[in-house]
């Protein structure tokens, strides 16, 4: 049964052509027995059977042509002299589908056709509708149009129906792929925050690392003592880059709902160790606090912390060796303000308008991307006199 059924919904055109041979055959039944009407008239009314019959065939195909062929087949009976007869019911079939699947001209036309035929038969065939009064004809003539209304009624609920329908379904596709393309942003955000993350890990503490491998090698015949030393800050901040990873991970490994992380974020009060280790790593830094130190929120902490970071990398690695470096933080009312510079011999012109060749530019790149989005500003560019500057102001937030 579930196959004829997905046969015939795919076949509605042979479904309409099987009712259109039942109204013909009962049409014919209804010519070959009315004795009422002359002989032309009956041989006029074997053309117009055919013809509601292929209205009624053909109304899914063509349905603002079936309504016009209704129409004239109507004008015909009326001027042939053919009577209401059972093939007219093809005319509320025209009239259901002009309403469900025609244009809107095709609709308003079938509506008024259809309240127009009653009176119509009503005038010229006066003997098929006695009436003893005018408000008894008057009241037949409406009855009769009830049907006509009727089919224009169902079949306009249908179209507005189905217009409903079309419009959540595109509704729900459109929410779909805004749905996909906040996924995809999401993905990308989260790509961008790993590796922003990655990169201020690895390039910070393997910086270090090289540095003082370098050095180690320097002295390592020589002095043998600073050797051991710079092989123990080694040491010490591999330890450190393994800690920080371990807590990537954790945070890339834990579900929504794990309600923490496996180290606590790095913030301003971490500075002060991070500093101690660039200068362990050979370069000299100045660090000075103004203001009145007041709690910042988790975001502020470590964009701060990682924005100093970063920029101290870039100082070891492109200042020189005889450079020098400054750390200023100042707490003002709305906004704490980040000043590094150094007095090296500064860096390329695409190191800062491009975000830097190191990393496939990551390092200014995640600089600007974590400063967006707490809303503060970051300048970056030579210092006069030389050497370079960063610059930022980072708003200032209660941390809960």
């Amino acid at each position: 049964m579930q196959r004829l059924y997905s046969f015939l919904r795919r076949h509605p055109t042979w479904v309409d052509s099987f009712w259109a041979l039942v109204l013909l055959g009962i049409n014919a039944l209804w010519v070959l027995e009315d004795s009422q009407t002359s002989r032309v008239a009956r041989l006029a009314a074997i053309p117009v059977s055919f013809g509601l019959s292929a209205v009624v065939a053909l109304r899914r195909r063509a349905p603002e042509s079936v309504l016009l062929l209704v129409i004239a087949i109507g004008i015909a009976q009326v001027v042939l002299n053919v009577r209401v007869n059972p093939g007219d019911f093809a005319m509320l079939v025209a009239i259901y589908t002009a309403a469900a699947n025609g244009a809107r001209w095709a609709s308003r036309l079938s509506l008024v056709g259809g309240l127009s035929a009653s009176p119509i038969s009503t005038l010229r065939w006066p003997q098929e509708n006695p009436a003893p009064n005018t408000w008894v004809g008057v009241a037949q003539v409406i009855f009769v149009s009830v049907p006509f209304a009727l089919a224009w009624v169902i079949g306009d609920s249908l179209r507005t129906r189905r217009a409903y329908y079309a419009q959540l379904e595109e509704r729900a596709a459109r929410l779909q792929r805004e749905r996909e393309a906040q996924s995809k942003a999401a993905v990308a955000a989260e790509r961008a925050r790993i590796a922003r993350e990655l990169h201020d890990v690895v390039a910070h503490n393997v910086s270090v690392m090289v540095v003082q491998a370098d050095g180690a090698a320097y002295v390592l015949d020589a002095s043998p003592e600073q050797a051991k030393q710079a092989l123990a800050t080694i040491s010490s901040t591999g330890r450190q880059a393994l800690a920080e990873m371990r807590r990537l991970l954790g945070l890339l490994r834990s579900s929504d709902d794990s309600g923490g992380e496996y180290v606590p974020q790095p913030g301003v009060e971490q500075l002060s160790e991070l500093i101690e280790q660039v200068r362990g790593a050979g370069l000299p830094v100045r660090f000075e606090v103004t203001g009145e130190a007041r709690p910042l929120s988790s975001g502020v902490e470590l964009t701060a912390f990682r924005i100093v970071q970063e920029a101290l990398t870039n100082t070891r690695k492109h200042a020189g060796t005889d450079a020098t470096a400054t750390v200023r933080l100042a707490f003002a009312d709305t906004e704490l303000g980040l000043l590094i510079e150094d007095d090296g011999r500064g860096a390329q012109h695409e190191l800062y308008e491009d975000g830097g060749q190191d990393g496939l530019g990551q390092g200014l790149i995640g600089m600007r991307e974590r400063i967006g989005m707490i809303g503060g500003t970051l300048e970056a560019g030579p210092r006069p006199g030389g050497g370079f500057r960063i610059s930022a102001a980072l708003p200032l937030k209660t941390g809960h």
